[in-house]
């Protein structure tokens, strides 16, 4: 069994049924979920997946309501399992970034590698 994180898109692609990638991504989740393989959610990733939600649509945004943008992360809650975040995460990702030089937005990404890199979880 492998433990895999949603990352973001997957989130987003998963949950918005208007997505042209949504069968396939939910198809590919079931998959996962089959072969008994276990998918976790992180907090950065559900707080990311609500910044595009409730953000306009005019501004690439997906343009959900506070309740609907709650229901789904209450949905997903209930179906994957959050990735503990433990003191390990910051210097894993004050490693990676300084490491690896990463820089602006990117920064979000390795804090997300951090996550799966204490919890030992691959990615999809």
């Amino acid at each position: 069994m492998t433990k895999y994180l949603l990352d973001t898109n997957v989130i987003l692609r998963f949950t918005n049924p208007s997505d042209d990638q949504h069968n396939l991504t939910t198809e590919a989740v079931a998959t996962l979920l089959e072969r008994s393989d276990e998918c976790y959610l992180t907090a950065q990733v559900l707080i990311e997946l609500w910044v595009v939600a409730t953000r306009p649509v005019d501004v690439n945004g997906l343009g959900w309501t506070v309740e609907q943008t709650t229901n789904v992360i209450e949905e997903l809650l209930d179906r994957f399992p959050v990735a503990e975040e433990t003191s390990q995460i910051f210097p894993a990702w004050l490693n990676l970034v300084t490491k690896n030089q990463v820089k602006g937005k990117h920064t979000y990404d390795a804090r997300i590698v951090a996550v799966m890199l204490s919890v030992e979880l691959a990615t999809f």
